[in-house]
């Protein structure tokens, strides 16, 4: 690493600390992400450094920063060879995680301190400064917060620094000025005291990653060669492990396959907490979505389905009817993915619409339903949360203006509260009350966009449900969708920490 002799490995620093400790040297750890230095971190580490006679600071790796698209804005070595350039710092290290407890533990200071905007604890969504106060109590030590000037490096880097376009700031210096950042957080955290049932397809996603070789000299065909290979839980069951990391209790109605069933890899890769109902379909596999990957490009070369789309036998039909009528009474909020491979009758559609207490649903377009996947086979839904494409395929309309779209897709049906995705355009959001709104996507680097929309609907429907105006739930929609394109497919579920100061950071 380029830069100060000051800057080592934590394992490199323990035992030049222990030596100091041993000529009674007091030592004083600082830790944090410090992506623009600015006058106050000054203070804080000058204020630091009187506690002590040896000042050490660790910076949280790459990895572990949780602010938002594009953040870090400098990287963990430019970082920390920022901090080491000022005079009060005598060393500084890169954490190898997410919170500074394994340092404290490895270092032993005399000192932990934070800034005094961590006195408060229960401010702290990630429980990490009560965890840290434990570790410097375990090793003899005492934490200590500073008192000074204090400025918020993500204002400051949206400021100078601005990672979205001046619209799309503008956008979000209004919309702090509308809400705070407590009352948005507050229909996430509410939706801890809710029961959520998610009904809908169990869906295995492979992805196969290749090296294209060149054209077959045989057939008009490309030739690739097969690298590795990775699957998620993807379908409703991705919504369940959204919605598990948000709510008071999960649960899920869905089919899996009598053969090929690939249930322990499903029970293995969902929530534990979530309340399963596992139905069987004859003479079928659990639908498998196989996708054949160009690994260097990340670009997608063809899909393979395994499954049976035609629709449940009588049997099979009425099994899940009973299910669904014993369920639903349990839960406060519904979320139906409709897949449209055939799990969902007219008969299933009626009793979810006559039970749900609320109900949110997306009917969804794919390749093996296009043209027959229909929201208006619902005649009532609290909430509905689809693509722009999937309403210009309600309305049979492909370049009119969105907002009569929306409102002709949904006649017929019983529903005041309607959001349209649009990807890199946001999404549309629409309140038979308030009228419409216009959200900005907030997306920074874009991986893979498959999945983005279970996500947007597990988090927000929760949120609806609380009666949360509709720009702030497309707002929470939104930055879901930031966190969800950000990585492979359904590879993690939306982490609500991870969220939770990223819309901070949205607002400052």
């Amino acid at each position: 690493m380029r830069g100060s002799p000051k800057i080592r490995t934590l394992e490199a620093l323990a035992p030049v600390l222990a030596r100091a400790r041993s000529r009674n040297k007091r030592i004083v750890l600082c830790h944090g992400v410090f992506d623009l230095l600015h006058l106050g971190h000054i203070r804080y580490f000058e204020n630091a450094r009187k506690l002590g006679d040896i000042l050490v600071v660790t910076v949280t790796a790459d990895r572990y920063v949780n602010k938002g698209p594009m953040r870090p804005a400098f990287t963990e070595e430019m970082r920390a060879e920022a901090v080491a350039a000022l005079d009060c710092v005598d060393h500084v290290a890169i954490n190898q995680w997410p919170m500074a407890v394994e340092a404290i533990k490895k270092l032993k200071p005399h000192y932990y301190v934070k800034g005094a905007e961590y006195k408060d604890a229960a401010k702290d969504h990630t429980k990490g400064i009560t965890m840290e106060e434990e570790a410097i109590k375990s090793v003899g030590g005492k934490i200590a917060f500073t008192q000074d000037i204090t400025f918020s490096a993500s204002h400051l880097i949206k400021r100078y620094l601005p990672v979205f376009t001046k619209e799309v700031s503008e956008y979000l210096a209004g919309f702090a000025s509308r809400y705070v950042s407590d009352e948005v957080l507050g229909y996430l955290k509410g939706a801890g005291k809710l029961k959520v049932l998610a009904i809908g397809e169990a869906i295995i996603d492979d992805y196969r990653y290749c090296e294209a070789i060149g054209k077959s000299s045989k057939e008009p065909m490309l030739a690739v060669r097969h690298l590795t290979a990775e699957k998620f839980n993807g379908g409703i069951l991705a919504v369940g492990n959204h919605a598990a990391n948000f709510c008071a209790q999960t649960g899920l109605v869905t089919f899996l396959g009598d053969r090929d069933s690939q249930e322990d890899f499903i029970v293995d890769n969902l929530n534990a907490k979530i309340r399963r109902h596992f139905l069987r379909r004859k003479n079928s596999p659990t639908i498998v979505k196989r996708r054949y990957i160009e690994q260097y490009f990340f670009t997608k070369l063809i899909e393979v389905y395994e499954m049976n789309s035609n629709a449940l036998d009588p049997e099979e039909d009425k099994e899940l009817c009973r299910v669904l009528k014993a369920e639903i009474p349990r839960y406060d909020v519904v979320i139906v993915v409709d897949f449209g491979h055939g799990m969902l009758s007219d008969k299933a559609v009626k009793i979810i619409c006559d039970k749900s207490k609320f109900l949110a649903v997306n009917a969804q377009t794919n390749a093996d339903n296009l043209g027959y996947q229909t929201i208006g086979r619902y005649p009532r839904a609290d909430y509905i949360a689809m693509a722009e494409k999937e309403f210009r395929l309600e309305a049979r309309d492909r370049r009119g203006d969105l907002r009569k779209i929306v409102l002709e897709a949904i006649k017929g049906i019983k529903c005041d509260r309607i959001i349209a995705t649009r990807g890199k355009f946001g999404c549309l959001a629409y309140d038979k009350k308030a009228g419409f709104f216009e959200v900005p996507a907030l997306a920074g680097q874009v991986v893979d966009r498959m999945g983005a929309g279970d996500a947007f609907l597990s988090v927000t429907a929760p949120c609806v449900a609380q009666k949360a105006p509709l720009e702030v739930v497309g707002f929470i929609g939104n930055a879901v969708g930031a966190q969800a394109v950000a990585t492979v497919g359904n590879r993690s579920a939306i982490e609500p920490v991870a969220l939770f100061k990223n819309i901070e950071s949205l607002m400052k």
